[in-house]
């Protein structure tokens, strides 16, 4: 059955390719994004983009990883839901990320357990799509604590997937009926984050060295194994070498 099916940030990294995916299978998949006039922040363009829309998918993402990061997913949460809701909209679907329940010290992990929150709180029947880490953002958690000749890691315990396998999961969840609960995605293979850093910097060949450093970065706040995909998930098959040989 063909639906309409609204895409919030459905030019993004994600985005883009969810749409593409429920294009290929036969439904109307419109991505709203700012390039098209339509605003999460204030509304703008919102309830036109709605229109006749059997589900809405938000992906779209805070500006900040930090404090500022739970207004957004309150203000902008908020906005689509009362126009979900005003427009008739049958189904609401988000992105999140496993174990975001239970890393409490970052800031935009309780922010996007906010947004979860505000989903199921809401008007419009739900889902929610968590994922473990992309592995299209490695190249950036290995800058964050990276000199000319080191990058320092935690050991954390992580399971990365390629965002193609992301979009999958959440074209097929919003096809669907809703889940009215969560759908954990994972990749193949679990790593230590030094270790997947090791891995990425040979395949660019990077010559610098990846210290084990508890303290280092965003991912030293996670307590044990919380990142890796609980029993339920769905695992993807594509691996991270994989991955890497296709970006070169």
């Amino acid at each position: 059955m063909e639906m309409k099916i609204a895409v919030l940030g459905g030019t993004g990294l994600v985005g883009s390719q969810v749409v593409k995916l429920l294009g290929e299978h036969g439904h109307d998949a419109e991505p709203l994004s700012p390039s098209n006039g339509v605003d999460l922040l204030t509304g703008d363009g919102l309830d036109e983009g709605l229109k006749g829309a059997d589900v809405v998918v938000n992906l779209t993402n805070s500006p900040t990883f930090d404090e500022k990061s739970p207004a957004f997913f309150q203000q902008t949460m908020d906005t689509m839901l009362a126009a979900a809701h005003r427009q008739g909209v049958g189904h609401a679907v988000i992105l999140s990320i496993v174990g975001v329940d239970q890393v409490p010290a970052l800031d935009y992990y309780k922010a996007k357990v906010l947004q979860e929150d505000v989903l199921k709180a809401g008007p419009i029947p739900w889902s929610i799509v968590r994922a473990t880490q992309f592995f299209e953002f490695v190249k950036s958690v290995l800058s964050w604590t990276s000199d000319e000749t080191t990058v320092r890691l935690p050991a954390t315990p992580v399971q990365p997937v390629a965002s193609a396998d992301i979009a999958r999961a959440v074209a097929r969840v919003s096809a669907g009926e809703p889940l009215r609960g969560v759908r954990n995605v994972g990749g193949p293979e679990v790593f230590t984050l030094d270790e997947l850093g090791r891995i990425a910097l040979q395949a660019q060949g990077d010559p610098r060295q990846v210290v084990v450093d508890p303290a280092a970065g965003m991912f030293a706040a996670v307590p044990g194994s919380v990142l890796t995909a609980p029993a339920d998930a769905v695992l993807a098959t594509t691996t991270f070498r994989e991955w890497l040989t296709t970006q070169k």
